[in-house]
Formats: C-alpha cells, sequence, structure tokens
C-alpha cells in the first residue's frame, strides 16, 4: 500500500521503491503490532478461558514438567498472522501474485489451525482435528498453492521452473516436468505439507518454534531476494525468479512477527501460538522456498525442524518395526533432552544456535559451486 502512496502513484519518497527499504519497514512493522496487541490478547485471552491443555503427553514425567503451563493462554498465532498480514498489506505491492498467494497460505493455514485449537479447548478429548482430517486440509491448500505458483513461474515461458535444485551440487538438476509437470507439483506441495507439520512439532517448549522460525525466515528474505535479481542470480548460478522480490517483504513480515511474539513466548511463557500460528508458519516457510524454486535450501536452513519431526518418524517406526523399541526417551527430539534432565530454557537456547548454524551453512551453498 505504501509503495503505491508515496511512489507508484505520486513519486513522494524514492526511498520506497527499494525492495531493501521495505523489507526492514516490513519486519518493524510486524514486531511493533506484535509488541502492542500482545498484551490485550494475553488478556482477552485468558478472559475467555481459553489455556493450554496440559497432560496431554505419553509421559508422565514430561507432564509433570508441563504442569505449571495449564494456566497460560494458547492460540496466540492470531497475534502473528495479524502483524504478518498487516505488515505484508502495508509494505508489499498487493499487484504482485506471490504476495497474493502468501497472503492466501497465511489465511488458510490459519483457519486451519484455528479449527483445531478451538476443538481441543472446547471438546472433552480436547484432541482437535483428526490426523486424517487435518493432513487432507493441508494437503489441499498445499496443493492449490502449488498449482497456483507453477501457474505463475510457468507463464515466463521457461520450463526449467519445472526441475528441483541442490544448492551443493549447481549442476545436479532432478527434472520433475513428467506427466505434464505433475512430478514437480507433487513433490512442492509435499514440501509445503512436510513444513507446516514439522514447526507445529517444534513447537513445545517455551520460545523454541518462534525463535527457530525467527532465524530461518531471515535466511529466506536473504535466498528471496537473491534470486528476485538477475544479475545476483547470474553471479551465484542459481535459478532467478522475476517478481519474487516481494516474498522478501513477506519473509520479513513473517521474521518480525516471530520475533514479536518472542517477546512474550519465552520462557516463561505467558501465550502459546497453538497450532494456529503453527501451523500458518510453517506452511508460509514451505510456500515461499516453493515459489522461490529453493526447497532443498530451506531443508538446509530450517534443519532444526527437519530434525524434530524426523525424530517423530524414527521414534513411530522403531517402535513399531522393533518390537516397540525406541530411539528416543520421548519424541520429538526437544522433550528426549528435556526427561535427561536438561533445562528446558537450555534445549531451547541450544536449538537456536543449532537454527542459526543450519541457516548461515545453508547461505554458504548460495556461493558454492
Amino acid at each position: 500500500m505504501f509503495y503505491y502512496l508515496f511512489y507508484s502513484q505520486f513519486k513522494l519518497f524514492n526511498l520506497f521503491r527499494y525492495v531493501t527499504f521495505r523489507a526492514a519497514m516490513a519486519a518493524v512493522t510486524a514486531f511493533v503490532i506484535c509488541l502492542v496487541v500482545g498484551p490485550y490478547v494475553i488478556r482477552m485471552l485468558k478472559k475467555a478461558g481459553i489455556k493450554e491443555a496440559t497432560g496431554k503427553s505419553d509421559s508422565a514425567e514430561l507432564n509433570t514438567l508441563h504442569g505449571t503451563k495449564g494456566n497460560v493462554p494458547t492460540m496466540g498465532g492470531i497475534i502473528i498472522l495479524a502483524a504478518i498480514l498487516i505488515s505484508s498489506l502495508l509494505w508489499g505491492r498487493i499487484d504482485n501474485p506471490y504476495l497474493q498467494l502468501g497472503l492466501l497460505c497465511t489465511v488458510g493455514f490459519g483457519i486451519i489451525g484455528f479449527i483445531d485449537d478451538y476443538i481441543k479447548l472446547t471438546e472433552p478429548d480436547k484432541k482437535g482435528l483428526t490426523k486424517t482430517r487435518k493432513l487432507v486440509l493441508q494437503m489441499a491448500i498445499s496443493a492449490a498453492l502449488a498449482f497456483a505458483v507453477f501457474r505463475c513461474l510457468l507463464a515466463t515461458g521457461k520450463p526449467e521452473y519445472l526441475n528441483l535444485y541442490f544448492p551443493f551440487f549447481k549442476d545436479l538438476v532432478l527434472d520433475l516436468s513428467f506427466l505434464g509437470g505433475v512430478g514437480a507439483l507433487v513433490i512442492t506441495f509435499l514440501v509445503i505439507v512436510f513444513f507446516s507439520n514439522a514447526v507445529n512439532i517444534t513447537d513445545g517448549q517455551d520460545g523454541l518454534a518462534s525463535g527457530c522460525v525467527v532465524i530461518t525466515a531471515a535466511a529466506m528474505a536473504v535466498v528471496c531476494y537473491v534470486v528476485s535479481r538477475q544479475d545476483y542470480a547470474d553471479y551465484l548460478f542459481i535459478l532467478a525468479v522475476p517478481g519474487s522480490q516481494e516474498l522478501t517483504i513477506f519473509c520479513a513480515a513473517m521474521t518480525g512477527a516471530a520475533a514479536g511474539f518472542l517477546w512474550f513466548n519465552t520462557h516463561p511463557a505467558k501465550i502459546f501460538m497453538g497450532d494456529t500460528g503453527a501451523l500458518s508458519l510453517g506452511g508460509l516457510l514451505g510456500f515461499i522456498a516453493v515459489a522461490s524454486r529453493q526447497e532443498i535450501m530451506l531443508f538446509i536452513v530450517g534443519g532444526v525442524f527437519v530434525i524434530e519431526i524426523l525424530s517423530v518418524v524414527i521414534q513411530v517406526a522403531s517402535y513399531r518395526f522393533r518390537n516397540k523399541k525406541r530411539v528416543f526417551l520421548i519424541a520429538p527430539l526437544h522433550h528426549h533432552f528435556e526427561l535427561k534432565g536438561d533445562p528446558e530454557c537450555k534445549v531451547t537456547v541450544r536449538f537456536w544456535i543449532i537454527a542459526g548454524i543450519c541457516a548461515v551453512i545453508g547461505l554458504a551453498t548460495l556461493k558454492m559451486r
């Protein structure tokens, strides 16, 4: 909106034409929105009795450790979503298709998370949507987003957008154009579903998911800015995506919103994001990677989320196929360390450090050939 008011229409401030400036302002705006709105939302949720459901784990010890969190309000993801939407609309170019799809992604996954949280709070069993229903809804939105993204990309007339690129080996390209591009659609929509669930699984300790999202989204902002510039992309031997500069705005807004939420979510948390926030943030990360054609890059910079969801897969597989033997004390991985005696704060900060290392490694691959 500001782009049109101050540059496109009236040419008042040339500064508003620069993506870097608008991205920085989007991050600051989202952060401030969270700080201003956060206390009000926390009071509102407390008054409505919307609190975290404790005692959900199969581990009695873990339930005891988290027993004090029963009075903390949840569904705080509405703060994050509001900050992302408002900030992106203010600082982004609304006519950009990638920004429009990002807004739809935010709303779509936000609705799924909200329904899931609402059922947990209102139904006696507090289990939310069934795993099948939740997955079907996630897959439906992800498939629609993947289809829309490829429609935008292929409108440029470049079939190479149907390929899967590997950061470490830039000459290694996986052709996904078979069956009329169905292969590319399947792979990319699975990326969105994967990260939506990965962030949701990671959201199990105060500040863990929100802190890792800050780092990952900031790294993806750099990636999106690079791929939106033909000169930078040519220099780094990566595929340029014209028009994707507005994804930088979206990543910046996400970074600021997650940081603003972390202000209240850090230990001891005053509010939890719930599925309303976790599903949306993960879905957004997946969508941004797909739209920028950097799916493998996201698996690197978002390494903490990958490790967390893989720990669950490994635990379930081991329990099922190794005569109920477990690899970890409990999954996901952050709870394993918690049961080993590590304080929650220590586990969270160490995971933040790992997230930072993953982000640095991912960004470093941009120059590797």
